[in-house]
């Protein structure tokens, strides 16, 4: 598929992202749209669907954020009004400069700068938040950093797929003391020593277990399951574990169908519909109550099924091998489960209340944007535009 046939099918997906923002605010009284990437990158607009183009289609107003711990925030905004299509930037209503460190009275002429050369209001300087590492983080690029933990226990190593998605999985793990939780870059073998290895979601499986393969990762994994070692598989990492995964309808690219790592007496058939749900339920055979979410394409089906990793709503979820070694699940954010997480790493218990401290960090972080920022102003942006 060439360049612009890519962009050209992002593009068709912008009247179903556009409903699917319809339908949620239809909701709620305050919809926030996160972009993706930078709000300037005219070189990929023609099939944007996540920027201006969604605001655009969805006649939202535009609040551009500048991060001047990257250096050169001012010729970024400024630079952006200069770039993009007069249309684009009439969807803008204010910047935010973020992440300001020091004394704020010194970005005052930055601010009156800026605001001469875009006619808009800019809201900040907003002072770094200390605490913004408790939170999950917003993209795959936060693996990147070095967040790697040490000197607990338990090792669980993770191999850095490609395409890896809902990788906030693996966040509980990181902060847990018990735990030192090892990203396996592109180039190294997993671990020998480590006690479990978790093969996390994905968002192309087929591809993502073709570059497992390339990258030898498959011949660690087999040498790891001799050995008595665990292993773990979430969502697309579950599908790995099986048998075979089929894609008749060519959801992931090419129709076809890809041999799994065998390590699960299971099969998967893509499909395009998507699960998605908050669920409650416990594990089996351990009986720890644990809460997650589905969100997943494909059926799986087989002889481990049933032993499942867990009930939900009295019904059997996922997978186990015989011997117990190998877990297969569909659920997202179980490990966020303090007496699950716990039980399952064999620890008696668990001194991180994983929960209560993100939700103390969301506390902490709205009482710091009340602090330093015209909220009142900022919300009273928030209206939909008419603009064509």
């Amino acid at each position: 598929m060439s360049a612009r046939d890519y962009f050209k099918k992002r593009g068709d997906l912008l009247p179903d992202v556009v409903a699917a923002f319809r339908e949620l605010a239809s909701d709620v009284d305050l919809v926030l749209v996160e972009g993706a990437g930078s709000a300037s990158e005219v070189n990929l607009r023609a099939g944007d669907i996540a920027n201006f183009g969604f605001a655009r289609a969805a006649q939202v107003p535009v609040i551009v954020i500048g991060d001047i711990q990257r250096g050169g925030v001012i010729a970024a905004l400024v630079g952006t009004f200069a770039v993009i299509a007069p249309k684009d930037r009439d969807m803008i209503v204010a910047t935010l400069v973020n992440k300001f460190q020091g004394d704020p009275s010194l970005f005052s002429a930055g601010k009156t700068f800026i605001a001469e050369h875009t006619g808009r209001p800019v809201f900040g300087p907003l002072p770094m938040f200390s605490d913004a590492a408790k939170l999950p983080a917003e993209d795959v690029l936060a693996l990147d950093a070095p967040r790697q933990t040490s000197g607990g226990r338990l090792t669980i190593a993770v191999p850095r797929l490609p395409r890896i998605a809902n990788f906030d999985d693996l966040d509980p793990l990181r902060a847990e003391p018990e735990v030192n939780l090892v990203i396996v870059e592109p180039g190294n073998p997993l671990p020998p020593h480590a006690d479990l290895i978790i093969l996390p979601g994905s968002k192309a499986t087929r591809s993502d277990l073709a570059f497992l393969r390339c990258e030898g990762w498959d011949i660690d994994i087999i040498a790891h399951h001799r050995a008595g070692g665990r292993i773990v598989g979430i969502c697309g990492g579950y599908q790995m574990l099986g048998r075979t995964i089929a894609d008749p309808d060519g959801i992931e690219g090419a129709p076809g169908t890809s041999d799994g790592l065998g390590l699960l007496d299971i099969e998967t058939v893509l499909a395009p519909e998507k699960t998605l749900g908050v669920v409650n339920g416990s594990e089996v055979p351990g009986g720890q109550s644990l809460t997650g979410y589905h969100m997943h394409m494909g059926l799986t089906q087989g002889p481990d099924c049933a032993r499942p990793f867990a009930q939900i709503h009295g019904l059997p979820e996922g997978a186990r091998s015989a011997n117990g070694q190998v877990i297969g699940t569909y659920l997202h954010g179980v490990f966020a489960s303090d007496a699950f997480r716990a039980a399952f790493l064999g620890v008696a218990t668990s001194a991180l209340a994983y929960e209560v401290g993100v939700d103390a960090a969301l506390n902490a972080l709205a009482v710091h944007l009340e602090s330093h920022l015209d909220l009142d102003a900022l919300l009273a942006l928030a209206q939909p535009m008419d603009i064509a």
